[in-house]
């Protein structure tokens, strides 16, 4: 599934090909792809959700897309229906990829919704939304204000997060995350270090790839009680999650398959860099020792016993 550093790769690409764009066009191809999507309180029950999402997309203008942990959405201008206040909320599930084309491309495999975009300054576009195993999917959501009034995540200026994405917490490459909340409200947990990683109610964005590689960073084994960090330990894995995503960033995120491909069908590198996630058996990069699988919470987990003895 994409993580933080995949969808943020994603939401970079985006923003300079979608912003001030408006939507000329929609095709829905599988109505499945639009699960979260609600209907707008104007329009018959009755009414189909794809004419609906298409209705209400066709001659918006679209701004900056933004960014909360796994949730990525591009708020709307001029919405031609529904509320004023709306974006167009993207969830990418396990294979779900946002691809810019130019119009004479062919198609993508396994593309559920087209949209066709049009700018001053890009010319035409499309922007197909693929789905191999259809657990992502789009919808126009409405935006609510955030608890904190800061803008609602990475790329955003507003204050304002969908409502599907109202849940859940900040992430930690976003400026307004809140370094002493969190680590507070991590070290009253008794649950393992790692399933308390994974908890997007607490911190978001952070998935299995990625815990794994904190951890192993951090030199703290997964099945850790959260409430047995010390201070300085807990401040140190934070850090380690920031440094993490952040070279992760750099290499475009991480790849292992077909699956994941930034906005213009490309791969990222960085399963090159893992040093705990998938290497079960290969000498630890720090100390030599084998790397050890276990399942923690129904995950497969990856980690150094030697480098990350267990307290």
């Amino acid at each position: 599934m994409p993580e933080l550093p995949e969808v943020e790769v994603i939401r970079a690409g985006l923003a300079q090909a979608v912003s001030g764009s408006r939507v000329t066009g929609v095709e829905v191809r599988d109505p499945r792809a639009l699960r979260r999507h609600r209907l707008v309180a104007a329009h018959p029950t009755g009414i189909p959700l794809e004419t609906d999402f298409e209705a209400r997309l066709v001659g918006a203008l679209l701004t900056t897309p933004a960014r909360r942990g796994k949730f990525l959405w591009i708020p709307i201008e001029d919405a031609p229906a529904g509320p004023s206040r709306t974006a167009l909320l993207a969830h990418l599930g396990m294979s779900g990829q946002l691809l810019l084309r130019t119009p004479e491309q062919p198609d993508d495999r396994h593309v559920r919704v087209r949209l066709w975009l049009e700018s001053d300054e890009r010319g035409e576009l499309r922007l197909d939304f693929s789905d191999q195993r259809l657990f992502g999917s789009l919808a126009i959501d409405e935006l609510v204000s955030t608890p904190d009034g800061a803008p609602a995540g990475q790329g955003s200026a507003l204050a304002a997060v969908p409502s599907q994405a109202a849940h859940i917490a900040r992430d930690p490459l976003d400026p307004a995350f809140p370094d002493g909340e969190f680590l507070a409200a991590l070290r009253q947990r008794t649950s393992a270090i790692k399933k308390a990683l994974l908890d997007q109610g607490l911190v978001s964005g952070v998935g299995n790839i990625y815990a794994d590689e904190a951890l192993w960073l951090a030199r703290v084994h997964p099945e850790t009680p959260a409430s047995a960090l010390g201070a300085s330990r807990a401040a140190r894995l934070l850090d380690a999650v920031r440094d993490v995503f952040s070279r992760a960033l750099a290499e475009g995120g991480t790849s292992f398959d077909s699956l994941y491909v930034n906005v213009n069908g490309e791969s990222g590198y960085f399963a090159h860099s893992l040093n705990a996630y998938g290497r079960t058996g290969e000498p630890c990069a720090r100390c030599g020792g084998p790397i050890r699988r276990t399942v923690l919470g129904a995950r497969g987990t990856h980690f150094c016993p030697r480098c990350q003895r267990k307290r």
